[in-house]
C-alpha cells in the first residue's frame, strides 16, 4: 500500500539531501515530502529564529498540504522538531519514525546530549561566526559523519552544507510519551554511525530507550541518505 513520507534532515542539510532515499520510496509508489525548514536554505538570515519556528513549520507543512496517514522521519537533529510537532499533529500521522536521531528529553538541549568536544566546537564556531551559526569542519564530517564513502564524495556533500543556527542546539522542545501519543513510533540507527561514540554519549542504547523500541538496524554511517539510501529506505519501510 502506498504510503506518505515526511522526511526531515538533521542539521547543516536541506530537503535536497533526501532525494535519493525519496527517489527509492517513490519507486515503491509512496508519496513523499521533503522540505527544507527555516534557516537551512542556502544564503538565509537565521539571526531572528528559534526552534519554536521549526517546530511550527513541521506541523504547518502537514497541515496546509492537507497530508494524513503521514510517517513523519527525522534524521539526528531532526528529532526534535518532529518531536515538537508530533502532538499538534498527531491525529494526521500514522508513525513517528527517528533515524539516528536525538530523542529529547525533559529540559534538555542537544548542546546536553552531546560530547564535551562537540560543546566547544559548536560554542566556538557559533561565537566566531557573526550570526551565531555552527559550521561543521570537513575533517570531523569525513571522520566521524561519512567515513563509508570516498573523499572526492565528502568534500562534494561537505560543499553544500549550510551553516546551521546555534540556537537550535541550544533551545529544547517538550518530549513526547510515547504511551499517550497515540501514534506508533520507532527507531532506525545506522550501523557504522559513528557521529555520536559509542558508550555514554552514543546512538543506542539511550535514545530508543526514551521511546521504548527495539531499534531497526539500517547500513551505512550516518549520511546513510548518499551512501546507502536503498538500505535506508529498506528500514524506513520496515520500521
Amino acid at each position: 500500500m502506498a504510503e506518505t513520507f515526511v522526511l526531515i534532515t538533521g542539521a547543516w542539510h536541506g530537503g535536497w539531501a533526501w532525494r535519493p532515499v525519496a527517489e527509492h520510496l517513490r519507486a515503491a509508489g509512496h508519496e513523499v515530502h521533503t522540505p527544507t525548514l527555516p534557516g537551512l536554505a542556502d544564503g538565509a538570515d537565521p539571526t531572528s529564529l528559534h526552534l519554536s519556528d521549526v517546530v511550527d513549520f513541521v506541523a504547518s507543512y502537514i497541515e496546509e498540504h492537507d497530508l494524513s496517514d503521514v510517517t513523519l522521519v527525522g534524521h539526528s537533529w531532526g528529532g526534535y522538531p518532529i518531536t515538537g510537532a508530533a502532538p499538534r499533529v498527531a491525529s494526521r500521522l500514522k508513525k513517528l519514525v527517528y533515524w539516528s536521531a536525538f530523542v529529547p528529553a525533559a529540559g534538555k538541549s542537544l548542546y546536553d546530549e552531546v560530547p564535551p568536544p562537540y560543546q566547544e566546537l559548536f560554542a566556538g564556531t557559533a561565537a566566531a561566526s557573526g550570526n551565531n551559526t555552527v559550521v561543521l569542519p570537513f575533517e570531523v564530517f569525513a571522520g566521524g559523519f561519512i567515513g563509508d564513502a570516498p573523499e572526492p564524495v565528502q568534500k562534494l556533500v561537505h560543499s553544500l552544507l549550510t551553516p546551521h543556527p546555534y540556537q537550535y542546539f541550544t533551545e529544547t522542545v517538550e518530549p513526547i510519551d510515547p504511551a499517550t501519543l497515540g501514534v506508533p513510533v520507532a527507531y532506525v540507527v545506522s550501523v557504522d554511525d559513528v557521529a555520536l561514540p559509542p558508550g555514554e554519549y552514543g546512538w543506542v542504547p539511550r535514545f530508543p530507550e526514551r521511546l521504548g523500541v527495539t531499534p531497526t538496524e539500517a547500513p551505512g554511517s550516518h549520511e546513510a541518505l548518499f551512501t546507502q539510501p536503498a538500505g535506508l529506505a529498506e528500514a524506513l519501510l520496515k520500521a
